[in-house]
């Protein structure tokens, strides 16, 4: 396996470095990564991201927004959150088997004396309060499978960072965002560890468990890795994604996760479609807009396109009825 730590708090970078990983190490060998991020909000691929995010709370504070390659929902990075990859080849990742992913981090707190579980579509609790979200990203039998653990994140920033979504909230019967979190720090057993401390644990848990080598990178892989920087998060384009026009907006919330549809209809005709949401799936949603559109506003027409696809690699979980009815009456 793998060893990379960067030394680098640049979200811009570490999730270049994270997709270099997944498109050349990961030829090698399996990967498991380490990272911290400066204050950042890491948006879903799917996701609005000016519906996300309070823009002017995160300009005032300097928090940087970036997106990443992977479905879910938005999540708020510090310098004492803890960001952690697991890159594996050979599995058809359509299963989306988020808590064998996640068993080692488990069983890695296990060791440091905090008993925490897994719930949910694809969540770490400890006492019933959320400490890591996780998201996995597909392509050719390979999969990359990563959370950001809150060590000790300063959740006033966090709740003020993110617009969490009403029905969001309501669906899971609390009150606030920030009753929904905890801090793994709260819960040690040692309340002097730092989460420098936690990386070293977590590192040497992991090097007990697997044979691991460090990744020392060359100019070459540094030139490859600040390219895909430039085309990803360096472009306001990928974060915030150029916004069709559109005269219909609908959404739901499945079990799955939110899927909101922004349509465009002209004459009876869908002339434009895009997709958001914080669901997951194996295949780019695009492929479906792209079919949809030149397609009649009609519920018949529709399903007939629709009928045509696996709805579940797009929509992870959803059936096609529910997806129908998500776009149409």
């Amino acid at each position: 396996m793998i060893y990379i730590e960067s030394k680098s708090n640049d979200p811009r970078y570490n999730t270049a470095l994270e997709l270099y990983a997944f498109n050349e190490l990961a030829e090698k060998d399996d990967v498991f990564m380490l990272w911290i991020n400066s204050p950042c909000i890491v948006v879903g691929k799917n996701q609005n991201t000016t519906e996300e995010v309070n823009q002017k709370f995160c300009d005032d504070k300097d928090i940087k927004i970036v997106r990443r390659v992977s479905g879910g929902g938005a999540v708020y990075h510090d310098l004492n959150n803890l960001n952690y990859t697991i890159i594996s080849n050979g599995r058809s990742g359509e299963e989306f088997d988020f808590k064998s992913f996640s068993q080692p981090v488990l069983d890695a707190l296990d060791s440091l004396g905090v008993k925490a579980e897994f719930t949910g579509r694809n969540d770490l609790e400890i006492d019933g309060q959320k400490f890591c979200g996780n998201a996995q990203y597909v392509r050719n039998g390979r999969i990359m499978h990563h959370g950001c653990l809150m060590f000790d994140v300063d959740t006033s920033v966090l709740a003020d960072a993110l617009k969490v979504s009403k029905d969001k909230i309501e669906s899971k019967g609390i009150k606030s965002v920030r009753s929904r979190v905890t801090n793994i720090k709260d819960h040690l057993p040692n309340q002097d560890m730092t989460v420098q401390d936690f990386v070293a644990a977590l590192k040497k848990y992991m090097s007990e468990k697997y044979e691991m080598t460090d990744f020392v990178a060359t100019k070459e892989d540094e030139a490859a890795i600040l390219a895909i920087q430039e085309e990803k998060n360096n472009s306001w384009d990928w974060v915030y994604g150029k916004n069709p026009d559109f005269n219909i907006k609908r959404n739901r919330r499945l079990k799955t996760g939110k899927i909101e549809a922004n349509i465009m209809v002209e004459q009876g005709v869908i002339t434009n479609i895009k997709f958001y949401g914080d669901f997951f799936g194996v295949m780019d949603v695009e492929d479906i807009a792209k079919k949809l559109v030149g397609v009649k506003y009609q519920k018949e027409d529709i399903q007939k396109v629709l009928e045509q696809i696996d709805i579940n690699s797009y929509f992870l979980g959803a059936t096609l009825e529910e997806v129908v009815d998500i776009l149409v009456d």
